[in-house]
């Protein structure tokens, strides 16, 4: 049985906004096999919604070409439009209008008739348990309902692609799990999704691969353990009590570990590299109590996705301001 074609292909995609003006997306390339969820990961500017914009038709390109469902996206728009969804920053529904009228409106849109407009509408809000609220106006419901009502809208047509364009930004941390949770619910049915985020978190919880994107080009593609496997793997960082025992607690973790720690006086603390995982930890806690060294804090860590987004972008998440805000969207 030859393998299901992949769901978004782009190769080499060009964009440029006016003369002079720096690529939005200089040479980007990207696979995505279907039912699975990819996030694209980089900083403010980097051509997130450049592409996304491309795959959706919205978007003419300059150079590259892209192919979502198997359709070429200039020469079979009408045919990528059918197969796709898009979620965006901001619920595009109706704020005065109930969830039940908001889904069977989208459906009208999509061109289908009243009444299957309508069972649709009740067979969305049954997928993203949102029935109780059905009659009710959406300016009654929580951020994280509307976000799961404006994921049910992009979904009228069940498309076979999906793209979510930061689709939690301004949620709260129990919003973002409600959308999480019906993000895993549509992927388990089939759906591909083309993730952009700032949210490392999000990308970590929900991606099966990760694309970082950096100056309008892919610079990274893996795993999230893959990515983090990058910066060295696992390590234990240990915390003395006392300022005194740092240098003894220094020599028993480089025992254990085999490699020379790093130490960072300022916190008491001593971080080396491991490879058993559990054993280490086992060896380090043993080894530091035969010394009668008190520990403040003892853990394992594997690198975070914030530590990787440094490392490829040369960007903290933190520093990432609103003020430098993609350019492909002021220019759109």
């Amino acid at each position: 049985m030859s393998e299901r074609p992949a769901a978004i292909i782009a190769e080499g995609l060009v964009k440029q906004y006016g003369a002079g003006a720096q690529r939005a997306l200089d040479g980007f390339s990207l696979e995505v096999a279907p039912g699975t969820v990819v996030g694209l990961l980089g900083p403010n500017g980097a051509g997130k919604t450049t592409a996304v914009r491309i795959f959706a038709t919205l978007l003419r390109f300059d150079g590259g070409r892209a192919e979502v469902a198997g359709y070429d996206v200039v020469r079979q728009s009408h045919e990528v439009r059918a197969s796709i969804g898009l979620a965006g920053q901001h619920a595009a529904v109706d704020e005065v209008l109930s969830g039940h009228q908001n889904l069977t409106m989208f459906g009208r849109l999509y061109h289908l008739d009243r009444r299957t407009a309508a069972a649709r509408a009740t067979q969305l809000l049954e997928q993203f348990d949102l029935v109780d609220a059905g009659k009710k106006a959406v300016k009654q419901y929580s951020g994280g309902m509307r976000r799961r009502l404006d994921l049910a809208a992009s979904l009228i047509l069940a498309p076979q692609v999906l793209f979510l364009d930061e689709p939690t930004t301004g949620l709260d941390a129990r919003s973002r799990n409600d959308v999480w949770a019906a993000v895993r619910s549509l992927v388990a049915g089939g759906t591909t999704v083309l993730l952009t985020t700032q949210y490392l978190e999000e990308a970590d919880q929900l991606a099966d691969s990760i694309a970082v994107i950096d100056h309008g080009r892919v610079i990274a593609r893996g795993t999230p353990d893959e990515l983090k496997g990058r910066l060295g793997g696992d390590r234990i960082d240990v915390v003395v009590r006392h300022t005194g025992d740092l240098e003894r607690a220094t020599t028993l973790i480089a025992r254990v570990a085999g490699v020379e720690p790093g130490v960072t006086p300022h916190l008491r603390q001593v971080s080396a590299p491991v490879r058993e995982r559990v054993p280490a930890l086992v060896a380090a806690v043993q080894a530091l109590a035969d010394a009668e060294i008190e520990v403040e804090d003892i853990a394992l860590r594997r690198p975070s996705m914030d530590e990787v987004f440094l490392h490829l972008t040369g960007t903290p998440r933190s520093t990432a301001s609103a003020d430098a805000a993609d350019a492909e969207v002021r220019a759109a």
